[in-house]
């Protein structure tokens, strides 16, 4: 098993990186907060999550163990696949969730993308009493907004609406709404482009 790659950062969408170790290329799913956290980096540490499937063998990377550990507990909800959960830690950050689950909110769970309201209660039923266990601190810091404040218009609403196709979005929602986004506010970081949307595509 692999428990995590370190290398260099050789390519970078809000929604995968390519991380080259020892001339090896990994392909690695990531969230929008692993994003955030490794934006602007060169070199890289992601801990790994192989998801072994038949027809697939797919890597999920983190930038911190936490963020894995609730990565682990979300897949272990019946009904959560690894993109619902990647999916879910893209729309919260790993403080967020837990502040969540600790106080049975599925009312903003529910606002997730795939995430129905009886998934929701699954999720804070499955794992209320883990995330207290875990004692998961909101000690996670918003990274990365100063090189994404440089980037231009174009490339935000590129990048966006390319993660959220990636993510299992249609391309034209994902275009009308993060022009509407981007119209009101051109100035706003990728990442935070891409979030908006996923709470209301």
């Amino acid at each position: 098993m692999i428990e995590y790659i370190k290398g260099e950062l050789t390519e970078l969408t809000p929604a995968a990186a390519v991380v080259e170790c020892n001339g090896i290329g990994y392909g690695i799913n990531i969230s929008l907060n692993t994003y955030s956290a490794i934006q602007g980096k060169k070199d890289v540490k992601l801990f790994i999550y192989e998801a072994i499937r038949e027809d697939a063998h797919v890597l999920y990377g983190f930038f911190s163990k936490q963020e894995r550990e609730l990565f682990l507990l979300l897949i272990s909800v019946s009904g959560i696949g690894g993109n619902t959960a990647r999916m879910i830690l893209s729309a919260l950050t790993p403080a967020e969730l837990c502040n969540v689950i600790s106080s049975g909110n599925d009312k903003l769970l529910k606002t997730v993308k795939g995430i129905g309201l009886k998934t929701a209660q699954r999720i804070i039923v499955d794992l209320k009493d883990k995330i207290n266990a875990m004692g998961i601190e909101s000690s996670i810091t918003a990274s990365g907004n100063s090189a994404a404040a440089t980037t231009n218009y174009s490339e935000v609403y590129e990048e966006a609406v390319a993660a959220l196709t990636m993510l299992g979005f249609a391309q034209a929602p994902s275009q009308k709404v993060v022009s509407a986004i981007l119209k009101e506010d051109p100035a706003l970081p990728v990442e935070k482009v891409i979030k908006m949307a996923l709470k209301m595509l």
